[in-house]
């Protein structure tokens, strides 16, 4: 049988409409390795702060409570929940359900707002404690 040499031996970006459920497919890798590098490193150091004594102890609470600290803390957290919930969402499509193009673009489109909705209930119940 003869190959047609004008179609691409397999799918490839160029001929793939974009749609939400692929941005939200990469978005999970990047928020996976964000967690990976970001979330560990702060983690280890936390951990290393507390082991050295007081004063370390003392320099990353001081830090972690600045301004940008509660920042890099406000984004890991949202990069937590949405690589959860795309997680979630990875899980229920390797079990064969949800693929149905309404229910993929619904979802995909649902998952960042309920990101941002937990993270912001996350940190309103932080700084609630806090007043």
């Amino acid at each position: 049988m003869a190959r047609n040499r004008s179609r691409p031996l397999s799918p490839h970006l160029t001929i793939w409409k974009w749609g939400p459920h692929m941005a939200i497919s990469i978005l999970h890798r990047v928020t996976g390795n964000g967690l990976a590098t970001a979330g560990v490193m702060g983690v280890i150091w936390w951990l290393m702060a507390a082991a050295t004594g007081p004063e370390a102890y003392a320099d990353f609470i001081e830090c972690a409570t600045s301004p940008i600290g509660y920042l890099v803390m406000i984004g890991i957290s949202w990069f937590f929940f949405q690589h959860m919930m795309s997680g979630i969402r990875h899980w229920v499509l390797d079990m064969g359900a949800g693929y149905e193009l309404n229910t993929n673009k619904t979802w995909s489109l649902v998952i960042p707002v309920l990101s941002t909705l937990a993270t912001i209930a996350l940190w309103a119940t932080i700084f609630a404690g806090k007043i």
